[in-house]
């Protein structure tokens, strides 16, 4: 039984307001998400202290996160219909969780709640230009159990299955074999970044990693777009239907097309200000999977993802730095005025 959800319990940054709400579009789209949902504790510091070292945090804020609570988000405020499949603890955390993934639209009835486990956390240290260091603590995220027919009957009627590696890999394997069944694709964001067992490849349509997860699975360096294509190619070769390499400030590589004669694109990003990258990557990968499943090619789904990453990266926390649709579309919008001034 889920507990019931208390107003109290919902920040302000969390989820989104009536007028917000009026903007979202009402898409076809219709996805899965089976990940995690941590509370973040977000520091914000001049520097990172050295080992043994104390340093003073200007400023510190608990925001909604956790990779699939953000991508469950990200997906939503693109106009997808979204399921999600996490857990949570009984406790004041898990209950913030929750109102804000209901305030964005997300369907919770197999988000479950653990008594005796507190929700997951996640302690993020941001620093001036942007860059984080995050520890995770799993919490209520290790006990994650999938109900086998709500996965099935959900996983029937969606696009896509969206995966991460912030859950145990039984549930991973288990949500893979099941979109098998359902004949659901799916898009994997092994992160953060671990062993991909050699039967899971296959069962992969569109793998997206960054440059630090596309160096570890494919054993190559990865820092340029080049080194990112090589890299992508070695991955497709092991099954996955296209493969997309995010390089930050470098933009990204999408590489998919018929087997053998793969088409690889770069997609460069704007350069933007930079308050903190938390979520960014969450926030491309919604963008990009509801474009896809609305029948966008790879190529344009990842310009959106960089469009909507880039408007990300501009805020503070994760969840409340997802961007709507409508936002996205109006900063593209205003950067091709731009080139034609």
């Amino acid at each position: 039984m889920v507990a019931p959800l208390s107003s109290s319990a919902l920040p302000r940054s969390a989820g989104l307001d009536a007028a917000q709400k009026a903007l979202l579009p009402h898409g076809g789209a219709r996805i899965v998400v089976v990940g995690s949902l941590n509370m973040d504790v977000v520091l914000t510091l001049e520097r990172m202290p050295g080992a043994g070292e104390t340093v003073a945090a200007s400023d510190l804020h608990y925001l909604p996160g956790g990779k699939g609570g953000n991508q469950a988000v990200a997906c939503a405020r693109h106009g997808a219909q979204v399921s999600l499949f996490g857990s949570v603890g009984r406790d004041h955390h898990g209950n913030t969780l929750r109102l804000a993934l209901h305030g964005d639209g997300v369907d919770m009835d197999n988000v479950s709640v653990h008594e005796g486990v507190p929700t997951g956390t996640a302690v993020i240290m941001v620093e001036p230009g942007g860059q984080n260091r995050i520890c995770v603590v799993p919490g209520a995220n290790a006990r994650l159990e999938l109900p086998e027919e709500a996965l099935l009957n959900a996983l029937g009627q969606a696009d896509f299955l969206v995966l991460q590696f912030e859950t145990p890999p039984p549930v991973v394997e288990q949500a893979l074999l099941a979109a098998r069944t359902a004949g659901c694709s799916v898009v994997l964001n092994p992160s953060p970044v671990r062993e991909v067992p050699a039967h899971w490849w296959p069962l992969i349509h569109t793998l997206v990693v960054n440059e630090h997860e596309a160096a570890a699975l494919s054993g190559e360096a990865v820092d340029t777009p080049e080194s990112a294509a090589r890299a992508g190619l070695g991955l497709l070769a092991r099954g996955v239907r296209q493969v997309v390499v995010t390089l930050g400030a470098q933009g990204a590589v999408a590489l998919g097309g018929p087997a053998g004669t793969p088409h690889v694109s770069l997609h460069p990003a704007p350069e933007v200000p930079v308050v903190d990258t938390t979520a960014a990557g969450d926030t491309f990968l919604g963008a990009m999977v509801t474009h896809l499943a609305e029948g966008c090619p790879l190529a344009d789904a990842v310009s959106w993802g960089i469009h909507a990453a880039s408007l990300c990266i501009g805020k503070a926390g994760a969840q409340p730095s997802i961007p709507l649709r409508a936002q996205v579309q109006a900063f593209a919008a205003a950067r091709v005025e731009g080139a034609k001034a």
